[in-house]
């Protein structure tokens, strides 16, 4: 912008631009003019709207990888999927095109991809909202640069982030949920029996929300932070304020652990969230 300002004032002074029209003006005009003709300008962010919808049923498995840009997954009431994603260019708006979404479709799952190219670098992000049924397998949600949010889903999910936080809301089943730098939520309104919870961050806290009624087996991990429990935790190996120890969460169940290393742990009560 200040090179384009700089420009016109050098034109104006060797007589180039009338009097008349200011470089802002121009800027404007210059802007507008762009916008109309689909001409992209170097600085500028730019976006691409990829929208399609996809038949699913009840029960069937979703999975989605992401690089750069935040996921969120919605569960409704139709047997389909809906995947809407914004690519946004930071830079070159020539980088949208060099950024794909593979999808692919099978009976009974559901995959998309997104794909950078190889050969050089793209400084393109994908912000991704998709809705499904709401009773399904989300057997990988990933994305290395964003958050993760699952919403109203009745099944089970392995969801991952690297540079992001991790949520779980309004939802049932069974999650297993990993960050690195950020925060990891669960909100389950009922807690099934099955395969092992793993719930954990590095630099970011954990809030575990369950019924009162829930039943599990602990494993909590802590080393920089404290933990606390609303619900009733009988610690089976050590104090609960030591640093690691197991513990049963009302009369014992399938495994859930709950590791942090710069962070709290809390559980609460599903229904104080």
């Amino acid at each position: 912008m200040k090179a384009i300002i700089q420009a016109m004032k050098l034109r104006r002074a060797a007589g180039e631009v009338r009097p008349g029209l200011n470089p802002v003006t121009v800027i404007w005009i210059i802007l507008v003019l762009s916008g109309l003709l689909g001409i992209g300008l170097p600085g500028f962010a730019s976006d691409q709207l990829f929208e399609k919808t996809f038949r699913l049923q009840p029960g069937g498995s979703f999975l989605l990888e992401n690089v750069n840009g935040s996921v969120r997954v919605d569960g409704w009431n139709r047997d389909e999927v809906e995947v809407r994603a914004v690519k946004i260019a930071k830079q070159d708006p020539i980088d949208l095109s060099a950024v794909k979404i593979e999808v692919e479709n099978a009976p009974g799952q559901l995959r998309v991809h997104t794909l950078y190219p190889k050969d050089r670098g793209a400084d393109v992000a994908v912000e991704y909202h998709v809705y499904v049924p709401s009773r399904i397998l989300l057997s990988n949600i990933v994305t290395v640069n964003g958050s993760v949010v699952v919403h109203g889903v009745e099944g089970e999910g392995d969801l991952r982030s690297v540079n992001g936080d991790v949520e779980v809301l309004r939802s049932s089943g069974r999650f297993s949920a990993k960050t690195t730098n950020g925060n990891v939520r669960l909100e389950l309104s009922e807690l099934r029996d099955g395969a092992p919870m793993n719930v954990e961050t590095v630099n970011g806290s954990v809030v575990l929300a369950l019924p009162s009624k829930a039943h599990a087996n602990l494993r909590v991990l802590n080393f920089n932070g404290e933990f606390s429990s609303e619900l009733p935790v009988t610690s089976t190996t050590a104090s609960t304020t030591a640093r690691a120890f197991r513990a049963r969460l009302g009369a014992g169940g399938a495994e859930i652990s709950v590791r942090t290393v710069n962070g709290a742990i809390h559980l609460v009560r599903e229904h104080a969230v």
